[in-house]
């Protein structure tokens, strides 16, 4: 593996700055064989190195090491709280969580919660601004009002916000009350991700999460009227018995209730990886014709609604601060997805949660027992993490650019790392080749940028730069241990 030299780069003949040619979108039948033929197992880029890559060498006390070396005072930060507990398992789930309704073992977790969250304060030697918190699950809203207050009162006693700190919770409707909404507000939630998945109801008997519109709509109602700014809708392409007649109808729907922001992610079917989704019977999933349908419904249906097409999987309204960070520049991709700020550091806090200080990805243990026992021997509860090299660096750029812009800047490249960028990326440039006569990317002297079709295909451009991968993995025979790590790209 080349290494980046971080050094001066080295002038060079000025590039012609032409717009790359954009694709007209393909028939449905021409896209077919590609969705085919690239249909195969590679990373979601949340992160760079994915998380497979992350080492029980790194432990507790090389945490310590970044905390303590952690960015003077007034540094912006963005701070993950995961609240793993559900009432109910959905089968489609692919996050860490826990089935319980047992207040007191729900409280338990809280309270070690609370005691890693002033563990981490008081590690540090200097006072970070808050600019961004994100609670996710799990269910956040799984927790009483009373305890989404004392949690978020402990929060901003231990840290500093900024006054427009942008803060966001992700909701399930069922169960939520208004007290919900008012204990959320009275700690500064002004964004709401609230899941969906889908409207139609034979669908939500299928995956265990019945939802009526009535009742996502009312807790819409809620969050706006207590004044948040931003509410988001999940939704999820690839679920059981879905067909292009009842995901049109879902879509309709969702306009009508015209959310901020809209994610439509591709169902991950891994269950080599997560066992409860094999209550979903394989032959009720939809076909891959279907899938891409069902894709292409929802980005016509909601660019013609008005909203725009951001990454791989997001949408917008023009007037939100996702797509002033789209035309900035500024577009950052984590493991809650895309979000507006770009180069903070994360601390995340509860089990499994993953965070990021400077050069360090940082991921905590899985289960209770093992969290609990060491934050009783006062230890930070890191179960594995991973420190980024030099050749990391470059790459982590390189791929977020693709993932978050679908545009690589060569000579910003060069400017940034100190390199020659068609000499130190030749074998991801001519890995990219076959992906280009496919009309997926267009590389020129200048840049790497995505076309129109090559959007379905964001994972597979950006996995060519990825050094972990090998060019096996990104065949269309992969499977085996590429299949045990990593959902299929469409």
């Amino acid at each position: 593996m080349e290494q980046a030299v971080l050094q001066k780069p080295q002038k060079r003949s000025e590039r012609l700055k032409k717009a790359p040619p954009r694709l007209e979108m393909p028939r449905r039948e021409d896209l077919l064989p590609l969705f085919a033929k690239y249909d195969v197992p590679v990373p979601r880029y949340t992160s760079y190195p994915p998380a497979t890559q992350f080492t029980n060498r790194f432990d507790g006390s090389d945490y310590i090491t970044h905390l303590t070396q952690f960015s003077g005072d007034g540094t912006e930060v963005s701070l993950y709280v995961h609240l793993p507990f559900c009432d109910t398992l959905c089968y489609f789930c692919g996050c860490t969580v826990l089935i319980s309704n047992n207040r007191e073992k729900i409280s338990e977790y809280l309270d070690y919660l609370k005691r890693e969250i002033t563990l981490v304060a008081e590690t540090l030697d200097n006072t970070p601004i808050v600019v961004q918190m994100h609670w996710g699950g799990g269910s956040p809203t799984h927790l009483t009002p009373q305890e989404i207050a004392e949690l978020g009162a402990h929060i901003r006693k231990t840290f500093e916000f900024a006054p427009d700190a942008e803060v966001s919770i992700e909701i399930d409707p069922r169960g939520l009350t208004i007290e919900h909404i008012h204990a959320m507000r009275s700690v500064g939630f002004n964004r709401a991700s609230i899941g969906v998945q889908d409207f139609d109801p034979d669908v939500q008997v299928a995956v265990n999460r019945v939802q009526p519109r009535s009742m996502t709509e009312q807790v819409i109602d809620w969050c706006r009227e207590a004044g948040m700014t931003g509410i988001n809708l999940d939704l999820i392409y690839g679920l059981p018995y879905q067909t292009t007649e009842s995901f049109t109808a879902t879509l309709k729907t969702v306009r009508e209730i015209s959310p901020d922001r809209i994610a439509v992610y591709n169902f991950a079917y891994v269950p080599w990886i997560k066992p409860h989704q094999k209550l979903i019977g394989i032959d009720t999933l939809p076909i891959a014709s279907t899938k891409l349908a069902l894709l292409e419904l929802a980005i016509q249906e909601l660019t013609d609604a008005g909203y725009e097409y951001l990454g791989m999987d997001h949408f917008a309204k023009p007037t939100d601060a996702l797509v002033e960070a789209k035309r900035s520049g500024s577009l950052h991709r984590n493991f809650q997805g895309y979000s507006t700020l770009a180069g903070r550091d994360m601390l995340a806090f509860g089990i499994s949660a993953i965070g990021r200080v400077e050069n360090a990805f940082v991921q905590n243990v899985k289960e209770l027992p093992e969290y609990y026992k060491m934050l009783d021997e006062g230890m930070f509860p890191v179960e594995r993490g991973y420190e980024l090299t030099a050749d990391d660096a470059v790459r982590e750029y390189v791929i977020m650019q693709l993932m978050c812009n679908s545009f690589v800047d060569k000579d910003e490249v060069e400017r940034l790392f100190g390199m020659e960028f068609d000499h130190y990326f030749r074998d991801a440039l001519s890995t990219l080749e076959p992906l280009t006569a496919d009309g997926l990317c267009y590389c020129d002297e200048s840049s790497v940028t995505v076309t129109d079709r090559g959007r379905y295909f964001l994972r597979n451009i950006a996995a060519q730069f990825d050094a972990y991968l090998a060019p096996v993995e990104q065949g269309a025979a992969a499977d085996g241990a590429v299949k045990n790590m990593f959902s299929r790209a469409i």
